[in-house]
């Protein structure tokens, strides 16, 4: 063999890692998966206010239909009786 195959091959044995190379790839690897769960607890938390916002959404267009739109949104919302008119 020549001398440039011997350098690409690949050893283990030969290879040297500095403890900080190391101890900085885990640590970003480690925030990084941090980092991804902690935006998906984010994003699973935020499905019912997303359905609570569609529902609100639905409300008022319907209830707008036969009102104006504040008083379809204090109705959508359970103020109706507060808001009252006497």
């Amino acid at each position: 063999m020549n001398e440039t195959q011997k350098n690409k091959n690949f050893n283990l044995t030969e290879m040297k890692f500095k403890f900080n190379d190391l101890f900085t790839g885990i640590a970003l690897l480690l925030c990084a998966f941090l980092c991804a769960f902690s935006l998906a607890l984010i994003a699973i938390r935020l499905g019912p206010i997303a359905k609570w916002a569609n529902y609100q959404t639905i409300c008022v267009e319907q209830e707008s239909l036969k009102s104006p739109t504040e008083w379809a949104v204090r109705k959508c919302n359970g103020r109706s009786k507060v808001y009252q008119v006497k």
